[in-house]
């Protein structure tokens, strides 16, 4: 699902609200879980999941073109762990 999908299915759901409401209701939800994982914060969602970063260590890589090694510094990614119901939701919809 897109960002553009989420907004639409929100505006059948909720038919009174306008377009611009949602669009400003999911823009802050997603600013604030960036803000608080920019700054380093763990963002909990019962239910849903947790995003929180995790920190990769510098290593040696190849460049996919040539072969030849490349340095790649140490970096920081977004992880996402699905939390205990999202994750039987997701298997029970999948035996079915």
């Amino acid at each position: 699902m897109t960002k553009s999908e989420l907004i639409a299915a929100l505006m059948r759901k909720h038919p009174h609200l306008q377009l611009k409401d949602i669009n400003l209701i999911v823009n802050t939800v997603f600013g604030a879980i960036s803000k608080s994982l920019a700054d380093n914060n763990r963002v909990e969602l019962r239910g849903f999941g947790a995003f929180s970063i995790k920190e990769r260590d510098p290593r040696v890589g190849r460049n996919p073109k040539t072969g030849e090694q490349v340095q790649v510094s140490k970096k920081f990614i977004p992880f996402f762990k699905t939390g205990k119901e999202l994750h039987a939701r997701i298997n029970k919809a999948r035996e079915s």
